[in-house]
């Protein structure tokens, strides 16, 4: 089904307005006012996004307890262990707080669950293991929130447990030396949107200045929360959270202190990719380059070898960890090709897809680490929410299960209203994890799709695509695209701008590149103007361009492109039809 395009509409006088007012071109004032932005100076703050922006650890509910705690347990010489998680964002942050642990001279390791054989969060028996090596402080990052009965376990061994996470919670809190979340409503934060790692950020800076006495740091302290920051911008980026207040101001600064204060392994791991190429970092080359193949290393299991990448010292191993993780991607990239053409045919033979309110597919063989990736494709595609459960090959083991959502429908409540047939779950809105016997799927799959059925309405059922404008191409000059790229850091919460123009041409046919052909690269012409473009993940598309009679209508995001020293402005295609169909 196609996607129904939304173009906004604009209001020349407010335009001009917050323009004059906050001293901005117009195309800026414009994208600021679809983005609900029409204050002057809240535009200037969203523009400059100033690093003093970020609020004091002290602010964080919990972050100074638990600043106090580890900074005791440094000074007595006890073993401190980050638990943390097997995606890149409970990656950066548990390289966060090692390295700042490191930087105090404190005894510590980390532990990070294996994602196919323990699942996430803490278990009683990695606790165990924990004491049984003679450890005795226990600091979870991204995990822990929901881990009541681990707590239990943590204070019969001994243990002390300090959690610092950011997901969703529920009434009970688990019974710790010190807990740190942004988002809980009997201690508010004034943004909860943090990630893992920003929350670890804000520990590792509070226990700085538990070291250092001082709301100032010492230079050495000041170069790691710099280096901090740069983890914290990888996490932002990866957990897809919005990229506002915080956030924006994190992943701002944090490309630029990749390139000024890279630890050898994000240093590696840019060379590897070409990134190193690049005059400057965006948060797309995070999303796109290093975020996914931190996540192939917790995918395929291998996880503590980002970790040692991201916290080395070595540029010697750097490069062999770098190099090593860039090859479990392109093995990720296998696995995920070979689920989803299984999956896809899965979904196709359930009929009339305008009919289907929900995806749930199982088959054995899939490989639990990369469902989540090819649920989240599904429900792109079908634009219905999508849940794959890997079935182990010998029937024994519970199925293992990741979901993806669409918006206007909670993934987490939709598993919560079905629970009775799951074994756990959790989650939140967007994505969630569950484990479910294989007798139980059938039930499960009706329940679930009915659900779906009542609470996805018929208007949202059809893909929507939001354009900030309509534009000729004449007008997508350099001056214009730089002025745009203002807006900058894209990502959720503040996506890059999509602008649309009709009476386009193919200049030439259309060509699949890519290794696997699953992008396009195009020449678009229009009264004149050509003009490359590139669909990612648009090479399906190539057989209906070259089909198409009469002049098109695109969608498309503006970008510059640089290569070999030389700047063009480019389109990335995401949308297009027969001109007299818009």
């Amino acid at each position: 089904m196609p996607k129904r395009w939304r173009i906004a509409t604009h209001d020349p006088v407010r335009v001009s307005a917050l323009g004059r007012a906050a001293g901005i071109p117009a195309v800026v004032a414009q994208l600021l006012i679809g983005r609900g932005i029409c204050d002057a100076d809240v535009a200037r703050e969203f523009l400059d996004a100033k690093l003093s922006g970020l609020r004091d650890p002290e602010e964080l509910p919990g972050a100074v307890q638990a600043a106090e705690l580890l900074h005791q347990a440094i000074r007595a010489g006890r073993r401190i262990t980050v638990y943390g998680d097997y995606d890149a964002d409970g990656m950066t942050a548990t390289a966060i707080m090692l390295l700042c642990l490191k930087q105090l001279g404190a005894k510590a390791d980390f532990y990070i669950p294996n994602r196919i054989d323990e699942g996430y969060g803490l278990n009683h028996e990695a606790l165990r293991t924990i004491a049984d090596q003679g450890g005795d402080v226990v600091v979870t990052v991204d995990c822990g929130v929901a881990s009541i009965a681990e707590a239990e376990t943590a204070a019969e061994l001994g243990l002390t447990l300090i959690v610092t996470d950011h997901h969703q919670t529920t009434d009970a809190r688990p019974s710790v030396a010190a807990l740190v979340h942004p988002g809980l409503p009997e201690r508010p934060y004034p943004f909860a949107g943090l990630c893992g790692a920003a929350v670890a950020l804000k520990v590792a800076w509070a226990v700085c200045q538990q070291a250092s006495e001082a709301k100032r740091v010492s230079e050495a302290m000041r170069n790691f929360l710099m280096q901090a920051v740069g983890l914290a911008a990888i996490g932002t980026v990866a957990d897809v959270v919005p990229l506002v207040d915080e956030n924006r101001i994190l992943v701002r600064h944090g490309l630029s202190c990749l390139r000024h204060y890279p630890t050898p392994g994000l240093l590696a791991l840019e060379q590897v990719t070409g990134l190193d190429k690049k005059p400057v970092l965006d948060g797309e080359d995070v999303a796109f380059m290093i975020a996914p193949r931190l996540n192939a290393a917790g995918r395929l299991g291998q996880a503590p070898l980002a970790i040692e990448l991201l916290t080395t010292d070595s540029p010697e191993r750097a490069r062999k960890l770098a190099e090593f993780i860039h090859g479990l991607n392109e093995q990720r990239q296998t696995l995920e090709r070979s689920v989803y053409r299984a999956a896809n045919k899965l979904a196709q033979e359930l009929g009339d897809p305008s009919r289907i309110s929900a995806l749930v597919l199982a088959d054995r063989g899939w490989h639990p680490g990369v469902i989540g990736i090819v649920a989240g494709r599904l429900a792109e595609q079908f634009h219905r929410p999508a849940v794959l459960i890997s079935l182990d090959e010998l029937g024994v083991k519970p199925g293992t299960g990741s979901g993806r959502s669409v918006p206007g429908f909670n993934l987490h409540a939709a598993l919560t209203a079905c629970g009775q047939h799951l074994l756990s779950h959790g989650g939140h809105e967007a994505a969630a994890g569950l484990t479910i016997r294989e007798a139980a799927i059938e039930a499960f799959r009706n329940d679930f799709c009915i659900y779906a059925e009542r609470n996805i309405s018929p208007d949202d059922r059809q893909a929507e695509l939001f354009v900030d404008a309509e534009t000729p191409l004449t007008a997508l000059t350099h001056q214009t695209v730089r002025q745009i790229e203002s807006l900058a850091p894209f990502g959720h919460g503040n996506r890059r701008p999509v602008f649309c123009t009709s009476e386009v041409r193919l200049a030439e046919p259309p060509k699949r590149i890519g290794a696997t052909g699953r992008h396009l690269s195009l020449r678009l012409e229009q009264h004149g103007v050509t003009m490359r473009a590139v669909a990612f993940g648009g090479g399906d598309w190539e057989q209906d361009l070259l089909g198409a009679s009469g002049p098109l209508a695109v969608a498309f995001k503006p970008v510059i492109n640089s290569f070999r020293g030389r700047q063009t402005v480019e389109m990335h295609l995401t949308d297009w039809r027969a001109s007299d169909s818009t």
